[in-house]
């Protein structure tokens, strides 16, 4: 088929996950066709330098063929087996045993899902049966943030704090919401320090209000990526810490986009020094080649679900896919031997933070933050108010479209623009990518004239 008929077959057969349906059979898709290192081509032929590693998930690129043959040969041997019935498989064990040692000191187990959003719901299944165990049952509530994103099931979604998808579904009730860490927007006058550490008493503000006997967990991303590439302040994670600690509440961190390097570290709880009780991870964990999620379990928390008895009635019928689990050894692997990880930490990351903060200067950019290899541009029609072009959002659609045109994928949440580029990329094709995102800056300001 040549383009016009697959965007043809498209529209009549194919429902695209966040996509308005009336928008899309207007403009019809961009059909992906191939990719290489760091960029995708389209059936056009058009390159661009893929500057949101897929969907947050291609660290390593599109080149590596150690994690495909590792799917291949795993495929032939053993396609699949479950991890029911006292079952297993050699890929699962291993993986699991790689994770216990790459993960946060005190994290030895894992349960296995098929992504992040599942990996999230059982994290509900594990906290309740955590607090039935220790005979609190009343312990009930998990807090999380406004505008947080922690998948798209019904569990999920009503941990995530995005008010345009709580419209579309009846969320669970026991989930409560706090202010998100957002300096830029909603910071005011405060200083950033002064900022994360109001943001941070929410919490104890909300625990105070339901009960600190009612409140099971808090989860959080370590820095909001759907959101907007929230960075949080370096007073907010210290004080989370000790609101913790002082109310006896598990602490979730939802890795799925931060985990296995983008900080510069393994996971954001290295980067920020927290011990969560349990950690979600998907993505990046096989590098985008074979779905696999999971949630790493504490000793705390796992020794007592181990140690009280009685089955624990939740699993899923891919939980340790074994070519799953080949996918994430290759995965970490590569990690491991060939540096990725410290490279961001003490090359790429640096130089991309130099380079990125010269975006602030341009006219329309109200602020530029990043971190290790991601990063925010802010929109704005006035520098000095923080004022958007408009409520609409114009502006970050316009943007992400003339980003495009320029040979570069950013992704516009709202009007702020986000990259988390894959971790191979070299100072050279940093350049690329600012130089193209200024020229994007540059249509995207005459476009809104």
């Amino acid at each position: 088929m040549n383009k016009s008929q697959l965007q043809q077959h498209d529209r009549e057969h194919l429902l695209h996950p966040f996509t308005d349906f009336h928008d899309l059979g207007n403009q019809g898709t961009r059909v992906i066709t191939s990719a290489e290192g760091a960029y995708i081509n389209d059936i056009d032929g058009h390159q661009m330098l893929d500057g949101m590693s897929g969907l947050w998930c291609c660290n390593l690129g599109y080149s590596r063929r150690e994690i495909s043959e590792a799917i291949y040969e795993q495929l032939n041997k053993l396609p699949f087996y479950n991890s029911f019935f006292q079952c297993t498989t050699v890929p699962s064990i291993e993986l699991a045993d790689m994770l216990a040692d790459v993960t946060p000191a005190g994290m030895n187990n894992v349960f296995f899902t098929g992504s992040g959003s599942e990996a999230n719901d059982t994290n509900l299944r594990i906290i309740r049966r955590y607090w039935d165990l220790k005979e609190q049952p009343e312990k009930r509530i998990v807090i999380s943030r406004k505008n947080g994103y922690h998948g798209s099931t019904i569990g999920g979604a009503s941990l995530g704090g995005m008010s345009g998808m709580h419209k579309q579904f009846q969320a669970l009730d026991y989930i409560e919401h706090i202010q998100q860490p957002y300096w830029f927007g909603e910071g005011g006058d405060m200083s950033p320090e002064e900022f994360g550490v109001h943001a941070a008493r929410c919490l104890d503000e909300k625990i105070q209000e339901l009960g600190p006997d009612k409140v099971a967990a808090f989860i959080a991303e370590p820095i909001q990526g759907a959101g907007g590439v929230i960075i949080p302040p370096e007073t907010y994670w210290p004080e989370i810490k000790k609101i913790l600690d002082q109310y006896d509440i598990l602490l979730v961190m939802d890795e799925v986009i931060f985990g296995f390097g983008r900080t510069g570290e393994w996971f954001g709880a290295d980067y920020y020094g927290m011990q969560p009780d349990l950690m979600t991870f998907a993505k990046a964990v096989t590098n985008g080649y074979f779905p696999l999620g999971g949630t790493m379990v504490s000793d705390r928390v796992a020794d007592v679900i181990k140690s009280k008895g009685g089955e624990f009635t939740h699993g899923y019928t891919y939980s340790a896919h074994p070519a799953a689990c080949m996918a994430g050894i290759a995965t970490i692997n590569i990690l491991r031997d060939e540096k990725i990880i410290e490279n961001v930490r003490d090359n790429t990351g640096p130089y991309l933070a130099k380079r990125w903060a010269e975006l602030a200067e341009h006219p329309i950019v109200g602020e530029a933050r990043s971190l290790g290899l991601v990063g925010a541009l802010e929109l704005v029609k006035d520098k000095g108010s923080r004022a958007r072009f408009d409520d609409k959002c114009t502006a970050g659609a316009v943007c992400r479209d003339m980003s495009i045109k320029n040979g570069l994928v950013m992704r516009a949440t709202g009007d702020t623009m986000i990259i988390a580029p894959p971790l191979i990329l070299t100072t050279e094709q940093i350049d690329e990518l600012v130089e193209k995102a200024h020229r994007a800056l540059d249509d995207t300001a005459r476009a809104m004239a």
